[in-house]
């Protein structure tokens, strides 16, 4: 068969350098079909009409010249001019009649189909697969349409002439103009694929990157009840799952979090096309895949992303998209494509935001694109008023799909009320480089035509701002940063910090704190899971009933409520010690006092009232006190599942404010019972060093321990007996004081001479250059800083590693 002469091809015959034939999507669908199923992943059969049958059918219709008068001299900046053109061009098409010979053969591929799934008529999915698609420097995703659960001949024919004039929407004319191409110089294949009945089931995306940061050791799983169209319009905000590679890989159970989405409705199939349905609170209350399925999915994207790379000879990250037939339970690939914004980006070069000033916060959401803007407020609720906005305008709505396209090239920010990450706003915002928040809920109601404000998605929640704030952006050249003999590590408090640090150049972690997580995430205190059933039973106590009713808002699809803060815990270190694996990452068990620990949902029936927390009840004496100890229990299981289940054993713990070395031997017998010990999977145990005592009493610890990390605010405190909370006192001296420098001197060659670990994880190195100095000359083995702090302190520390001869 000649492929360049033929109208249609099989999947089977088809491989990627067939994209100018049928382009990018069907190509990447018949390679998979052909090299993959035989991995057992399944890709649905079908199709493909090739650009060879596009071009015959507009030159045998007469209507090339027709199109190209219409689209010569077109200025896509004209609202109106683009609309008039894309709907003339449109009609022109849907008009003309499809060559004979044509229609009989897509008939006869169509029944042949049919009889492969034994039936006459089977559904199908017409797909738009451009020549230009899924190019290095343009995807074309979502630029043209795709037509679902299409049944019989005629609507088959007449759904391929859909598909083509949709080459001709305003945003696909307005994109080929941007990227260069002539409005007539790409031409479309239609993929006709057997339908995946995801209107039954549930259906998604799936990207063998973090697309948000470019994190490239995970797949991310984007999941909702039916049709697939509810997330990419970010219509649903979806439940997400991240799956980590290198433990898959290993055969462990990596799944390193799971969040679940507002899956309030779901796109199926109606009497006339589709419709949107609410979903059951049934549905909405649990997480819409099991783990073995998303395990079935993470391997699947992983395995196409190795076969696309070794196909390119270079590493291309993909995007996919997925579906769960609701009839046969089958999970399928209906798609593959490069992933072009992470996979084009300069791996050396490491750019930070950072706000000057704060203002009053308007309204938050999910932040894309790690940018701050600002600009005036325009917000457009529906895209027949686009006309309205300006270049350099905050575009803010609901929702966008490809429509509104032509202005958001032109928009200095974005922000929807609706959508997650995977949303077409998120996506189109990260390919233009615009700073974008999504799933602001309010957005539309809070901002208001003309309002001058500040767009912050430079972290994981993205926040509008009241007025024109001022910003910097650093540029460091991380092919540049000098390699250090001391060991630079980084201190991370959020999990989805640690992602959007990945690219730090550090050696680890030296502090990951569980005070974050278990204050944005859990919001609980344990013992009220713990005695959650108790708490229930006593329903004449007003006060436990509404703590019942706080945990069972914030624990939805959790039955037993302890798992909730176990999987909650794991999930969130697991996510720091991926993003810096395979370096260490040293995991500090939870050190709130009891002040801290009131605040959160019953901690107020468990926590004392102390004079002085600070000094109280905190760190390790809580460990294997009976009114805790099953409390830290819940935290040693979570460490457990992270290391053996998941399989981040580059995970070590940290024993915070340990006065005496028998307290210490009591906390490690209490690891011990929960599953966690001293040496066993290489298990690394280590003390804070934040109490003299820790000094004055250093080879007993020593003898117990792994080494030690200096707390350097704690140990200022106990040292000079200072309050730092105190006004009155704290500027009398700081960590610099020369008895705290003389006792960390100490701790340093203690630790040394025993061939023990010694770093720093407080924050005097962060605060005072001349401290990293000081640490350096003593021999330190590693410092770990505040993320802000770590290149130019890298800097610093090289140059006087230059100076002592190092």
């Amino acid at each position: 068969m000649d492929k360049n002469k033929a109208n249609i091809i099989w999947f089977k015959d088809l491989g990627i350098e067939d994209v100018p034939i049928v382009g990018g999507k069907n190509a990447a669908l018949g390679e998979m079909f052909a090299n993959l199923t035989q991995l057992g992943i399944n890709v649905p059969n079908g199709f493909a009409i090739t650009a060879q049958a596009y071009n015959n059918f507009l030159d045998k219709a007469g209507i090339r010249v027709g199109m190209e008068k219409i689209l010569k001299d077109l200025d896509t900046g004209n609202m109106r001019a683009l609309q008039k053109a894309g709907k003339q061009t449109r009609k022109l098409i849907l008009k003309s009649n499809l060559p004979k010979e044509l229609e009989y053969e897509i008939a006869a591929a169509y029944k042949e189909l049919g009889k492969q799934f034994g039936t006459e008529e089977p559904d199908v999915a017409v797909r738009s697969s451009a020549t230009a698609e899924d190019l290095p420097d343009a995807s074309f995703a979502g630029q043209q349409e795709t037509y679902l659960n299409i049944v019989g001949v005629k609507d088959l024919l007449y759904a391929v002439k859909e598909c083509i004039a949709s080459l001709f929407t305003d945003r696909a004319i307005s994109y080929r103009k941007d990227k260069g191409f002539s409005s007539t110089g790409v031409a479309l294949s239609v993929g006709v694929q057997k339908m995946a009945r995801a209107d039954k089931g549930i259906s998604g995306v799936a990207f063998s990157i973090d697309t948000e940061t470019g994190f490239d050791k995970v797949v991310v799983i984007d999941a909702s009840y039916g049709l697939g169209e509810m997330i990419v319009q970010g219509k649903v905000t979806p439940d997400e799952f991240v799956v980590f590679k290198p433990t898959l890989a290993e055969g462990k159970r990596a799944i390193i979090a799971r969040d679940i989405g507002v899956k309030d409705v779901k796109m199926i199939y109606g009497r006339r096309g589709t419709e949107i349905v609410k979903t059951s609170p049934a549905e909405q209350a649990v997480l819409c895949l099991t783990d073995d399925e998303i395990l079935k999915l993470a391997d699947w994207v992983v395995k196409i992303e190795k076969y696309f790379s070794d196909k390119k000879g270079h590493y291309q990250p993909m995007d996919t998209e997925w579906a769960k037939d609701g009839v046969s339970g089958e999970l399928f690939i209906v798609q593959a494509r490069p992933e072009t914004v992470q996979a084009m980006r300069d791996k050396t070069l490491y750019i930070e935001y950072r706000l000057k000033e704060k203002g009053k916060v308007l309204t938050t959401g999910t932040a894309v694109g790690a940018k701050i803007s600002t600009g005036k407020v325009r917000v457009i609720r529906d895209a027949k008023n686009i006309g309205r906005f300006q270049k350099g305008e905050v575009l803010v709505t609901e929702i966008t799909d490809p429509d509104w396209e032509p202005i958001m090239k032109i928009a200095s920010a974005i922000v929807t009320d609706k959508g997650g990450r995977t949303s077409h706003a998120a996506i189109v915002s990260r390919e233009l480089g615009i700073t974008c928040i999504v799933g602001a809920v309010n957005a539309t109601k809070v901002l208001r035509d003309g309002m001058e404000v500040t767009v912050d998605s430079s972290g994981p929640v993205g926040s509008v701002y009241e007025g024109n704030l001022p910003f910097e952006k650093i540029e460091h050249r991380l092919d540049k940063i000098p390699e250090t003999k001391t060991k630079i590590m980084v201190n991370i408090g959020s999990p989805d910090e640690a992602f959007e640090k990945w690219q730090l150049p550090v050696k680890g972690v030296g502090l990951g704190r569980l005070e974050f997580i278990i204050t944005e995430h859990i919001k609980i205190h344990p013992n009220a899971l713990i005695d959650y059933e108790k708490l229930k039973a006593d329903s004449g106590n007003a006060e436990k009933q509404k703590i019942v009713q706080e945990i069972d808002k914030l624990t939805v699809g959790y039955t037993n409520k302890t798992d909730f803060y176990v999987s909650e815990l794991a999930e969130g270190v697991a996510k720091i010690a991926a993003a810096f694996y395979p370096h260490e990452v040293i995991i500090r068990f939870s050190d709130f006092k009891t002040n801290e620990y009131r605040t959160l949902v019953g901690g107020a029936l468990y926590e004392p009232v102390e004079e002085n927390p600070m000094i109280g009840w905190r760190g390790a004496s809580r460990y294997y006190d009976l009114k805790f100890k099953e409390a830290f229990g819940l935290e040693c299981r979570a460490l457990k599942k992270v290391r053996e289940e998941i399989g981040l054993k580059n995970v070590s713990t940290l024993i915070p404010f340990c006065r005496t070395p028998e307290e210490g031997k009591q906390v490690l017998e209490a690891m011990k019972i929960n599953g966690l010990e001293r040496g066993q999977n290489d298990l690394k145990v280590y003390i804070m060093c934040e109490i003299p005592s820790n000094i004055l009493l250093a080879d007993e610890f020593l003898e117990i321990c792994d080494g030690m990390s200096i707390g350097s605010n704690d140990l200022t405190q106990l040292t000079l007996g200072l309050d730092r909370d105190s006004g009155i006192v704290a500027k009398i001296a700081n960590e610099r004081n020369p008895a705290v420098k003389k006792l960390i001197a100490e701790i340093i060659k203690k630790c040394k001479e025993k061939n023990k670990y010694i770093g720093i994880c407080g924050q005097a190195p962060s605060d005072f250059p001349d401290y990293a100095e000081f640490l350096v000359e003593q021999g330190i083995e590693s410092i770990s800083l505040n993320p802000d702090t770590i290149i130019k302190t890298l800097e610093l520390v090289a140059e006087k590693e230059k100076q002592l001869g190092k």
